[in-house]
Formats: C-alpha cells, sequence, structure tokens
C-alpha cells in the first residue's frame, strides 16, 4: 500500500496530477483486492477436503497461508478423532455383548456387531428405526416407555427364541439411551434346572410326606394305645412333619410363580375385601395377644391379576407383622391410589429389622435370625413368594425398618395394573 501510494505520488509529482495518480492507484489496488475476494470465494465454495488455498502475494499470501495451516492443523485433530473412534469401534465390534445407541425418542442411532447376532439389527436398512418396531416383545415395550431401568430385562431374542437376552438401558447425554444387550441363554438354562430340580424333587417328596403324616395322625389318634414316652416325640414328629408340608407347597408356589411371566387368571381384583378378609385371618392368628390390627383402604381401586397369588402375597406381609410384632402391639394396613399407581403399605411396631439385612430379606431361605423364624415356624420363603408375586404383577416391594421400632413393607402398582378406580 505505501509503494503503491508512493509511486501514485511520483506519477502526479510528473505530471501535475495528483488526484488523478491516487485515484487510478486506488481503483487499481481495489480491483486487485477484490480478484483475491473472488479466488478466495471460489476456493470456499469448490475446494475438495484436502485442496489447498490458491496462492497469493502481500497481505493475501498471509491470508491464504494463516488458511492452509488451519486446514493441516483441522486434519491433524479430524485424523486423531477418527483413530480414536475407529479404535473404539474396533473394540466394540470385538465385544461379544451388544452395544446400541439410541436417540431421546428411542431410534436408532449406531450399534455394535453383536446387536446384528442377538437382535437381527440390519446396516444401513434399520438405522433410524424406532427400537420397539425391532424388538416387538411386549414387556420390553412396556420396560421402555415406563423409563424405569433400574433393572434390567430378560426377554426371548427376536430372531432365535431359544436364545435369552438381557437387555440393560442408562441414559446420558440429552436424554439419549445407551443399550446394553447380553446373552444369557447359559445363565438361564442353568436357573431352568434348578426350578426344575426344586419342582421335581418337592413333587417327589410330597407322597411319602403324607404317608408319613397320615400314620402319624393315625398313631396320635389312638394315643391310649401307644407308649406315652412316645407320646410326646410323635408330636414333635408331627409338628416337623406340617412344616416340611408347608415348606413343600411353598417351593411348589414359587416354582409356578417362576413357570410364566404373567398369572393366567388375569382378572380384576377388589383389593379392599380382600384385605377385608386377610384381616379377620390376621385377628385369629393373633388370637389373645391383644394386637391392634387396622385397615384403611379406598374402596373401589381394583388391580388387574390372580385374587389367589395376591392373597398369598397380601398375606404374607399381614401375617409377618403379626408373628413379629410384641403382644399389645400395633399392625396398620393401607390400601390407596394416586398418579404413581396403587399401593399397599403393611406397618408394624414390631421389634424392627436391621439395615443390613433389607437387600437380602426377599431371597430364599434368608434368616434374619434363625432361632426366631424357628419359632415362628417361617420357611423362609414368604417374602421370595411375595417377591414374585409383585414381579408377575409389574410391582415391587420397598421395605424401611428401624431396630426396636417397627418396620414397614411396602407394595407399588404400575398405574397399568390399576383396572377401575372408583371416582372421588
Amino acid at each position: 500500500m505505501l509503494l503503491l501510494i508512493t509511486a501514485c505520488l511520483l506519477v502526479g509529482l510528473i505530471s501535475g496530477y495528483y488526484g488523478w495518480s491516487l485515484a487510478v492507484g486506488l481503483a487499481i489496488y481495489l480491483g486487485w483486492t477484490l480478484k483475491q475476494l473472488l479466488r478466495l470465494h471460489e476456493w470456499l465454495r469448490q475446494h475438495k477436503p484436502d485442496e489447498a488455498p490458491p496462492d497469493g502475494y502481500g497481505l493475501w499470501g498471509e491470508v491464504f497461508d494463516s488458511i492452509y495451516h488451519l486446514q493441516r492443523r483441522d486434519q491433524r485433530v479430524r485424523g486423531r478423532l477418527q483413530a480414536v473412534i475407529d479404535r473404539v469401534q474396533e473394540s466394540t465390534a470385538a465385544l461379544k455383548d451388544a452395544v446400541i445407541m439410541l436417540d431421546s425418542d428411542g431410534n436408532l442411532e449406531w450399534w455394535n456387531r453383536a446387536a446384528e447376532t442377538l437382535l437381527g439389527l440390519k446396516t444401513p436398512q434399520d438405522s433410524g428405526q424406532p427400537v420397539t418396531n425391532l424388538v416387538r416383545h411386549p414387556r420390553f415395550k412396556e420396560y421402555f416407555e415406563q423409563e424405569n431401568y433400574l433393572e434390567p430385562l430378560e426377554i426371548p431374542s427376536p430372531i432365535n427364541d431359544r436364545l435369552r437376552v438381557q437387555l440393560h438401558i442408562t441414559r446420558y447425554g440429552n436424554n439419549e439411551h445407551l443399550m446394553l444387550v447380553r446373552d444369557v441363554t447359559r445363565i438361564h438354562q442353568l436357573e431352568q434346572m434348578r426350578k426344575d430340580f426344586v419342582a421335581n424333587v418337592s413333587h417327589e417328596l410330597r407322597t411319602p410326606l403324607t404317608v408319613i403324616a397320615g400314620y402319624l395322625e393315625t398313631l396320635l389318634d389312638n394315643v391310649e394305645e401307644v407308649n406315652p414316652r412316645w407320646v410326646r416325640a410323635l408330636q414333635q414328629m408331627q409338628q416337623q412333619g406340617g412344616r416340611m408340608q408347608t415348606l413343600l407347597n411353598d417351593l411348589l408356589l414359587l416354582a409356578k410363580l417362576e413357570a410364566t411371566d404373567y398369572p393366567s387368571d388375569n382378572q380384576p381384583v377388589a383389593v379392599d375385601a380382600l384385605l377385608q378378609s386377610i384381616k379377620g385371618d390376621a385377628q385369629a392368628l393373633s388370637g389373645q395377644r391383644n394386637q391392634r390390627i387396622t385397615l384403611e383402604a379406598t374402596p373401589g381401586i381394583r388391580l388387574k391379576g390372580s385374587e389367589a397369588e395376591l392373597r398369598s402375597a397380601f398375606s404374607n406381609l399381614v401375617f409377618n407383622a403379626v408373628k413379629y410384632t410384641q403382644d399389645g402391639g400395633q399392625i396398620r394396613i393401607r390400601w390407596w391410589a394416586d398418579e404413581q399407581g396403587a399401593h399397599l403399605s403393611v406397618q408394624d411396631s414390631g421389634i424392627g429389622i436391621d439395615a443390613k439385612h433389607l437387600s437380602r430379606l426377599t431371597e430364599r431361605f434368608y434368616r434374619v435370625d434363625s432361632s426366631r423364624a424357628s419359632n415362628t415356624g417361617g420357611t423362609g420363603l414368604g417374602l421370595a413368594i411375595v417377591k414374585h408375586v409383585l414381579l408377575r404383577h409389574r410391582a415391587r416391594l420397598e421395605i424401611s425398618s428401624v431396630p426396636g421400632h417397627g418396620s414397614t413393607f411396602t407394595c407399588h402398582f404400575a398405574p397399568i395394573q390399576i383396572a377401575s378406580r372408583m371416582a372421588s
């Protein structure tokens, strides 16, 4: 620019037209600048990814050089990012577990090779499809729409009924979903073997146990003909035989509950009337212990499900409260509904349970205090039955307890399980 102005002044000095010389010089400079802008515009519009910017001189040469350096730096960054992406894709492709990325609406964005094997996803035609259109199992649709992903879901594979898969969904980013799918066929088979073994052994033991119990009852009915020294032994044998029969019945009930996902007799159940009946049985069980049992049940709330299974679960909770509450204690049964669903609460003022035991209470045969459980005649399967009944009725069990102040067992049923509700 200084050279141009100097040249224009020299021309003006020679010709005597300073103004015209500067005007012509600036016009030439402006034309050259416009030409460089047009070159830059043309390059930006038509250049290929790795094509360098055009050459230039002076200030425009520096501009083109700066663009070139930015371009090279961007290429290096993109190369490093692509290397990271390639490594991630290689590592996820090597996984036996399926990894699937979904957007906030549940549409497929990306998946690894195992997803094609376990779920039958196809590249690229399934990209952008709703995952519920490709995994059509009703339990998965319900699981995905409820958006409660604390526990994984186990279903048959969409491409092979003999293949069992476990799905676990995690939210991340802008309400997007990451779905992990594992092949748990072997674990499922082992679990099924265990269930079949328990069910078969329980069935096989019922017949000899029934025979033994029958002979013991016969002997005790004719106790005057029995040596007096054997009377107490026979009574204890009959008592323990009764406990064994109760245990077998509970094991068979568990096997039945685990056999299917849904109750076969899925009908609306009047829970308030059911609880009224259970309260009467609880008062009979309490006997002369002066326990105060109260029931607060909102009328008209019916649950979809099996009345026999619900009676078994609810009575287990209420009878446990009776067994583990001291004489003169209080047991409060509540049944109500709100926006979150329907709820049953059994609260007692009993001995309570230490916090370290709460997470394991629903395990089979788990005993907080084996001697206490023995004295009350429990089998250690009551809460396991409650858990499985609730799972079959799309519900969960919440347990809270303070040692020395009592316990509260609350069953939470999803709104979808409510068959009808009386207008308030």
